[in-house]
């Protein structure tokens, strides 16, 4: 149980007045809320994996430094939601969290929360979600759903947080007084601050999975449902679409109707897919190079919808989509079942990684095209939290983004992994060609490991060396 020993002393301080004006000025972002729908808080099951994802990703500090003390047992969740927007609220939770890390302690030191609570460790994840949540309602109270099932821990941080409502709502005020910002937001680093500002302008990208349905049905439905058919989206605050031009099967639209769109049956009938844009500039590239009867080798494939785009991309052919790195046999059913919800009928798994897979393997000879996404920083994407979702990245992603970039010495790891795996790739004497794809904006990641491999090739029997006009670079 929580206890405090100043809980009485502030419970009856609360004043609708003083929260008002100390919240004006400490709200979470720096951008107007008018016309925005209140913020009403999130299901205490959201609050808790929201916490487990935030444990394992928080930024550790040393001995030194450290404010609060973080358990290592995870909180006990009592439903794993397949949801996927019930996962999305968590992990956006947990990332903004994250991002605010430093000053939500700050705060949790400044109102005396901290060290005049006697609070269990493995609960100070779930305070720091939910005091990020709290000041972002901007101290308001939760609105609970009648059916909703409660969890005891949550309850419990929650009347804590409201017992010392005025003191943290003070102390959040200090803090933007004492950076000279006018919200916490612009505390926040600038290259994290413009990565948002990106996200959020930046528009939505879905292919068409053509084994199930036909542009044209797509743009049909889509117009039935009120979109316009136009050619270009930006700065369009309207229900339209337009169709990308380099990649024929993909739709584009305005940020601002990710949640009218995930909603539609063409979505959850997996005959749009969400996915960032270089994946599907990847897939064209590859398919671009291929003859009717060749196969396809794709390399670090975390997201299964690039392996179902590929599939459905060469579904009129001979082709075979050979997966390599997926070594979990744990995830078979999961994968099985993704693949034929969308129709995948050519795609191999491959068990072993590709750095041990033998050049001459007897199952790769029709290989033509290798296409290799590479673990990279990630740094050219702008929506991590989306990412993650679609990619199957590991969470230790938004570590990265919500510091504004990677250390030195892991970008030189990274750049050396991405070397030898593009190096062995350009080993296989069948192969003719390698589409080089990463998420990254670094050129240590992207130009100068193509030019250090182009420089280094090993010709062996290969009949023609790879040059740069062959070896493509999606970013």
């Amino acid at each position: 149980m929580l206890n405090s020993t100043g809980e009485l002393e502030f419970s009856n301080e609360e004043d609708p007045e003083i929260i008002s004006q100390l919240t004006s000025l400490a709200l979470s972002d720096g951008k107007s809320s008018a016309g925005a729908p209140e913020k009403t808080g999130y299901p205490d099951s959201v609050y808790v994996m929201a916490a487990n994802i935030f444990q394992g990703i928080r930024i550790e500090k040393s001995a030194q430094k450290v404010l609060i003390k973080y358990g290592n047992e995870p909180l006990r969740s009592f439903s794993e939601s397949e949801d996927q927007s019930f996962q999305r609220l968590s992990y956006e939770l947990a990332f903004s969290a994250l991002k605010y890390q430093d000053i939500l302690e700050t705060i949790l030191i400044d109102s005396c929360i901290f060290p005049s609570t006697t609070i269990p460790d493995h609960l100070s994840s779930l305070i720091i979600v939910m005091l990020y949540d709290f000041q972002d309602r901007k101290f308001q109270t939760r609105v609970l759903s009648d059916n909703e099932e409660s969890i005891s821990e949550v309850q419990e941080v929650e009347n804590l947080l409201n017992s010392f409502k005025i003191k943290l709502a003070a102390a959040l005020a200090r803090c933007r007084i004492k950076h000279d910002a006018l919200s916490i937001y612009h505390i926040l680093p600038e290259t994290v601050r413009k990565q948002e500002l990106r996200a959020s302008t930046l528009p939505l990208y879905a292919w068409i999975n053509t084994c199930k349905i036909s542009p044209e049905e797509v743009y049909n439905n889509l117009k039935r449902r009120g979109y316009n058919k136009v050619k270009s989206v930006l700065h369009i605050d309207d229900k339209v679409f337009a169709v990308d031009q380099h990649c024929y099967d993909v739709l584009i639209f305005p940020s601002h109707l990710k949640n009218d769109l995930i909603n539609i049956d063409l979505f959850k009938d997996y005959k749009l897919i969400f996915q960032d844009k270089s994946r599907s500039l990847a897939v064209h590239s590859v398919k671009a190079l291929l003859n009717m009867d060749d196969d396809i080798l794709m390399v670090n494939t975390g997201s299964w919808y690039t392996v179902a785009h590929m599939s459905i991309l060469t579904n009129n052919n001979t082709s075979k989509v050979f997966v390599c790195g997926v070594q979990s046999q744990a995830k078979d059913p999961d994968l099985k079942t993704l693949f034929t919800k969308i129709g995948c009928k050519n795609i191999e798994i491959l068990r072993e990684t590709f750095i041990n897979i033998e050049t001459k393997d007897h199952r790769l000879q029709k290989v033509k095209v290798i296409l290799l996404l590479p673990r990279c920083s990630g740094l050219g994407v702008s929506n991590p939290v989306e990412f993650i979702l679609n990619e199957h990245e590991d969470t230790e992603f938004l570590k990265d983004h919500s510091q504004g970039g990677i250390s030195v010495d892991k970008l030189h790891i990274l750049a050396q992994q991405q070397y030898e795996q593009l190096t062995h790739a350009m080993k296989f004497t069948k192969a003719q060609a390698v589409v080089y794809c990463t998420c990254s904006v670094c050129p240590e990641e992207n130009e100068a490991v193509v030019k250090k491999a182009l420089e280094f090739q090993d010709l062996g029997n290969k009949v023609q060396p790879y040059s740069g006009t062959l070896l493509r670079q999606c970013l």
